[in-house]
């Protein structure tokens, strides 16, 4: 399944930037920046299950705002991008 990851992790004193580069790792580990604080993920509903509880655990609930999002549709239905982008088809060959 395709998950859409926004946050906003408050910044403001140095516990908050180190909340937010453990997100992005996180994120990083599941799936790609799409933009700064937007990644896509596609996912088993056990990885799903595994992703919500780490990002869960780095986030301050207080200050913190953090949203998943199940996309239904293929990518190429729902997607629309301006500007630059810098996405990776994890579903083509792979070459190296």
């Amino acid at each position: 399944m395709r998950i859409l990851v926004t946050y906003d992790v408050s910044t403001e004193t140095p516990a908050g930037k180190k909340r937010l580069r453990k997100v992005a790792l996180v994120c990083l580990a599941y799936g790609q920046r799409v933009q700064k604080s937007v990644f896509e993920c596609t996912l088993t509903e056990a990885q799903l299950v595994e992703f919500e509880h780490r990002l869960v655990r780095c986030i301050n609930e207080q200050e913190d705002s953090l949203r998943l999002y199940r996309l239904r549709e293929d990518r190429e239905q729902y997607l629309k991008t301006w500007g630059v982008t810098h996405d990776i088809d994890f579903d083509a060959p792979l070459v190296v």
